[in-house]
């Protein structure tokens, strides 16, 4: 064989070999970055008030990406707009509201929500605006409760608990102002939507505040003039629930939700952060 064709055999056997070497290098490191490449986590969009819910949600944030889900907090400050959200599909739950007021909203707005599971309860509170003390009120002093049904029932009956006024009997759940049978200190009972109440406190004696709205304006449990005794009416029936549209009880995503917001770390975070503002229901 000529010196010039066997330079030519050379050269092709050594590119051919430097080709297949690339090849099985490139194939490694491909393979490589699939084994590297994270699993992409399905969405879960939960509709919230900011406290203590969104903070609770975000404490669960970290459980439901290990089971490959990533939650998406949409923050509200309103009790009508996150149900609204629900009910046109924008998100897959909400996590602000008791049962009760679900249920009262479904009746009046025609909407189709069920709740997929009680997470916590969250004592109401009077607290004092004008005064330090129930026994402070004075003919005509000013209270401000919540404006909507459920709500203002529930602050109507903690203030019959102290004596401050006597609800006719069976009002109960349903129970607004019309329902006062005895006011011994003609009371003035002002109807607030119950996100305002807390901005409303100094210019009214005292006001029953929503446990989520009062921890939001920086009011603990220990500040309140009276709370609701956990073995009440209310303390039973208020738990606070992750809310579905009919149908998506079962589902993937709220299972998971409900999972992680039961959790030992969930109820750690919850028991840790509120002082008692806060009670879990599992």
């Amino acid at each position: 064989m000529k010196r010039h064709e066997l330079k030519l055999k050379i050269t092709a056997a050594a590119l051919l070999a430097a080709v297949a070497l690339s090849a099985c290098s490139g194939g490694e490191k491909s393979e490589k970055a699939e084994e590297d490449k994270s699993p992409e986590l399905t969405e879960i969009t939960v509709g919230a008030s900011p406290a203590p819910h969104g903070e609770i949600l975000e404490a669960a944030k970290p459980l439901l990406e290990k089971e490959g889900y990533a939650l998406k907090i949409v923050e509200y400050t309103d009790y009508v707009q996150p149900n609204i959200a629900l009910e046109d599909g924008e998100l897959d739950a909400n996590y602000f509201q008791h049962l009760p007021y679900l249920e009262q909203f479904n009746k009046e707005q025609g909407t189709h929500l069920a709740s997929a599971g009680a997470i916590h309860y969250e004592p109401f509170g009077i607290y004092g605006g004008k005064v330090s003390s129930l026994d402070e009120l004075s003919e005509g002093a000013t209270v401000a409760v919540p404006n909507d049904t459920t709500n203002e029932a529930r602050a109507l009956l903690l203030l019959e608990a102290q004596g401050l006024l006597k609800l006719k009997e069976g009002a109960g759940l349903d129970a607004t102002r019309n329902d006062i049978e005895e006011n011994p200190l003609n009371l003035d009972i002002l109807e607030v939507e119950a996100a305002q109440i807390p901005l409303s406190l100094q210019d009214v004696d005292i006001a029953v505040i929503n446990g989520n709205y009062a921890i939001d304006a920086g009011l603990k449990v220990s500040d309140a003039l009276a709370v609701e005794a956990s073995d009440s009416e209310a303390a039973v029936t208020y738990g606070n629930v992750v809310a579905v549209r009919e149908g998506d009880e079962e589902n993937e995503k709220t299972k998971a939700l409900l999972d992680a917001l039961k959790s030992d770390e969930v109820k750690s975070f919850i028991e840790d952060s509120y002082d008692g503002a806060v009670v879990p229901l599992f």
